[in-house]
């Protein structure tokens, strides 16, 4: 159906970066289009935890269930989802250097339903919009991450 990559380079270290992608309880703070997120299954972060999120997409409130399946910090993890007939696949990998980290979303969307593989060209024209709202996304985790990167230390008093 459709697969693409967006990456920004965030000037933070790698650690600092995943920690604020990946922290469910603090995404609807830190990410602008989504207005709420609800952990589903107990413990810390990691495969196998399921959480509902709610965003605001092309003007609409869509609400799905999403799965990590593969969680390596800080290099990266995937989150899966059934929806509409199709499977989403979302890919973050994340890349040191000496600026900071790379982070590079692939994304993937494959039809399972045969309503879905009939509309599979139609759904060509939702690539540019899907690219926009994953760099919108990174955007926001940019801020937030170089913001933390760029707090001054506490200073310690020496008495």
């Amino acid at each position: 159906m459709s697969k693409f990559i967006v990456s920004t380079h965030i000037t933070a270290p790698r650690e600092i970066v995943f920690t604020v992608l990946s922290d469910l309880a603090h995404t609807a703070e830190n990410v602008s289009a989504i207005e709420c997120v609800e952990i589903l299954t107990a413990g810390p972060v990691g495969v196998g935890t399921r959480y509902r999120e709610t965003r605001k997409m092309f003007g609409k409130t869509a609400t799905e269930e999403f799965e990590i399946t593969a969680f390596d910090p800080p290099h990266g993890y995937t989150v899966e989802c059934d929806s509409c007939g199709a499977h989403y696949k979302t890919l973050h990998t994340l890349t040191p250097d000496v600026w900071g980290t790379t982070v590079e979303i692939l994304f993937d969307c494959q039809a399972t339903s045969l309503v879905a593989k009939l509309m599979s060209p139609l759904s060509l024209l939702m690539l540019g919009p899907m690219k926009k709202c994953i760099a919108t996304h990174l955007a926001d985790i940019k801020r937030v991450a170089e913001a933390q990167e760029h707090q001054p230390a506490e200073w310690i008093k020496m008495e």
